[in-house]
């Protein structure tokens, strides 16, 4: 009898995930007056309720209509007034079941209803399970269950939506919307609401999140200035994150020698014919160098003078270590015949990694020997059987170029430019000067990002700090927030170190769990590089974890206005090593949120290993059908209303979250810094444009040099 009560309507219609209701006559408004309240029945993402058997079928309503019939009395030709009849179209989302006595929801359908099945308006009960099953935290299983309220039903204020942050985060997402739409709040607002839970007694004290901000906003979430009121719980809240700011004019930077090969390519944009092989052999060149002097192993590329020193002839030597002063041959060059030679100058450079070796050819150069063949041919056996235990040597420990040219190892980006590209041309052995000519163009391009202050400051192209050449495990823990808990102590003065002692933090000696990168001021020329660089740099580093620490640590790269750096229509490393990250994150540990307000000019790869979406008002009907196709066709009828959600709410659908549903984001404060701007409130003022102060930095950044190893203030 009281489920009969619950009755206000039929069953008229059944498809794979759409049922079709039509409303009891006799219900003539909106609401239908139960045991203990008084309930909806057609209100648009509110419940019905649809009993199946021992379980209950949940379903969305969608649609609600009305129409005029009109029918024939059977024993005349008499027509009856025209009667309204209300219908409802509802989505079936999950079941509320009966497990071991004991009910619950779950998501899907397996168990359909047929004709003329009674349905029923949802009740209190329903709504617990539907968005509250566990409302006991010690029965929380925090891999798989819903319990991280991120803001309220607007059907049901009473209730919070609540979301699995494991699932949220393990397959990666997408918080979607036009600009103005709410997108950074909505961000913030989660990570917010993420530090603040109470997970049994415990706070997040461990965790990792790397923020791409392309547009400068979430310091001011994260990190707001001392005048900006903010309560003492909030501000508990901001010292638990200890969120780390990096950013500034000229203060992000990343070396260049952490460039692989993919990053060079895109950046200098050699040709592929000529100027891509010549290019590659110098890096190799270049990296290689720095392993053979470390381990005092001769480089390849002087293999070649030290062969024609020996395949010398001594009339040769004569030339190479001297000059004809009119009909008289003097030791010396004629610009400098005090100093040296060309063989002298070979000897000094491989001196840096065979000592003997190198003295051996200083001899063979050395004013005493000059022009004296009895003397020199004892040095060039030596000098031979010196090579040969040199190449044993490099045989055994097998330095090769193909083996450290994607090695973050520190080379000379200057003498890159001209030694090691000179050596590249010269161990093509055929056609030097054609070859030459050809990669000229390459070497001004090279050139020029020396003395473009936007290339040469991000990347470091003019450091030579010694301290800085071997920072790769200071960058990554200052870059996923762990620095000042494991080297803060460190005496060695690099960037980082400098960078850091100047930073802001709420607590030096914890982690940083949110890293905010604000790449807003890099010029968009070398945007794409550092991003991808960054990104590869995490990867790489997690994928050479031991096989059973995969997974333990793991992080969060939030990419702001995506289509930044994964276009689907444009080929960028960036794309490249973020589809990557797509496909291959989970199994390390790396997740990423993918932020934008164009879906539709996104990477297909990268949207298509999002298991969970937020989307917010979208009008722009190419971008609606793409989010369709990407998402279940059974969530079709409640993304129809994405062009009209107001600011602040969104559409939720995936892993995620229990069901498909509207949502309002919970307010956050601080907020990020994505104000519209007041033009009639400043049209008032009369605040004047730095027009001179704006074109000095501007012509700053273009004309002037970059001083060799920039301070950073």
């Amino acid at each position: 009898m009281i489920n009969s009560n619950k009755i206000i309507g039929r069953v008229l219609s059944v498809d794979n995930f759409r049922v079709y209701v039509k409303i009891d006559e006799d219900l003539l408004g909106s609401y239908k007056s139960g045991v203990s309240d008084i309930y909806e029945i057609a209100r648009i993402n509110s419940y019905l309720i649809i009993p199946v058997g021992a379980d209950r079928v949940v379903a969305l309503i969608t649609r609600v209509t009305m129409k005029e019939e009109i029918e024939f009395d059977k024993n005349s030709t008499n027509i009856t007034l025209p009667t309204s009849a209300r219908y409802i179209s509802a989505t079936m989302l999950g079941t509320i079941a009966n497990e071991n006595n004991k009910e619950r929801f779950i998501q899907g359908v397996y168990n359909f209803p047929t004709l003329d099945n009674p349905v029923w308006y949802v009740t209190e009960k329903d709504l617990i399970h539907i968005f509250d099953e566990k409302q006991n935290e010690s029965e929380i299983e925090y891999d798989k269950d819903f319990y991280l309220p991120i803001g309220t039903s607007p059907a049901f204020s009473n209730y919070k939506v609540k979301i699995c942050p494991d699932q949220f985060f393990v397959k990666h997402a997408a918080i979607l919307g036009n600009t103005g739409s709410g997108k950074s709040c909505t961000l913030t607002s989660i990570l917010r609401n993420l530090f603040q839970y109470d997970y049994s007694g415990k706070k997040l004290e461990n965790a990792h999140i790397i923020i791409f901000d392309t547009n400068g906003e979430y310091k001011d979430a994260f990190l707001p200035e001392e005048e900006t009121k903010i309560d003492v719980k909030t501000n508990e809240e901001l010292q638990q994150i200890n969120a780390y700011y990096l950013g500034g004019d000229e203060k992000v930077k990343v070396p260049y020698w952490f460039m692989n090969w993919d990053d060079f390519n895109h950046l200098l944009k050699p040709s592929d014919a000529t100027q891509a092989p010549v290019l590659n052999r110098a890096i190799g060149l270049a990296k290689n160098e720095q392993e053979s002097k470390q381990k005092q192993i001769l480089p390849s590329y002087l293999h070649s003078d030290l062969t024609k020193i020996i395949d010398s002839t001594p009339e040769e030597i004569k030339k190479r270590t001297g000059y004809n002063d009119y009909g008289t041959w003097k030791w010396g060059r004629f610009e400098n015949n005090e100093n040296s030679n060309e063989i002298l100058d070979i000897g000094k450079a491989i001196k840096e990694y065979d000592s003997d070796l190198g003295d051996a050819i200083i001899e063979l150069s050395s004013k005493e020997n000059f022009n004296n063949a009895l003397k020199q041919e004892p040095i060039r056996i030596q000098i031979q059987g010196l090579f040969e235990l040199s190449n044993a040597k490099l045989l055994e420990e097998q330095i090769i170029n193909e083996k450290n040219i994607d090695m973050p190892t520190w080379f000379s980006y200057q003498e890159l430019c001209t030694k090691f590209i000179d050596a590249a041309i010269t161990q093509e052995g055929h056609s030097n000067n054609r070859i030459a000519e050809y990669v000229s163009t390459l070497r001004l391009r090279m050139n020029s990002f020396l003395n473009d202050k936007r290339m040469a400051i991000p990347l470091m192209l003019k450091d030579n700090n010694e301290a800085n050449r071997n920072v790769l495990t200071h960058f990554l823990s200052f870059l996923l927030g762990d620095f000042n808990r494991y080297f803060s102590e460190d005496k060695k003065d690099s960037f980082i170190k400098k960078y850091n002692d100047d930073a802001e933090l709420k607590q030096k000696e914890k982690t940083n769990q949110v890293t905010i990168i604000d790449v807003s001021t890099l010029p968009f020329e070398v945007l794409e590089t550092v991003t991808a660089l960054l990104g590869r740099l995490i990867i790489e580093f997690v994928s050479h974890f031991l096989p059973e620490n995969r997974g333990k640590y793991p992080i969060v790269i939030v990419l702001e206005e995506a289509q930044n750096y994964i276009a689907e229509n444009k080929e960028s490393v960036a794309k490249i090593v973020f589809e990557r990250i797509a496909r291959e994150g989970r199994k390390y540990g790396i997740s990423l949120i993918v932020c934008s307000q164009r879906p539709s000019e996104l990477s297909k790869t990268v949207l298509s290993q999002c298991n969970s979406f937020i989307i917010h008002r979208l009008q722009n009907p190419e971008d609606q059908k793409y989010i369709r196709s990407l998402v279940s066709s059974a969530n079709a009828d409640i993304l129809n209303q994405l062009p009209i959600i107001p600011q602040q709410h969104a559409i939720i659908t995936g892993d995620c979250v229990r069901t498909p549903i509207q949502v309002k984001i919970d307010n956050v404060s601080p907020t990020p810094n994505s104000h519209n701007p007041r033009y009639v409130e400043q049209w008032l003022t009369d605040l004047k444009i730095p027009y001179e102060e704006t074109c000095k930095r501007w012509s700053n950044i273009d004309n002037s040099s970059v001083e060799g190893n920039p301070k950073l203030v």
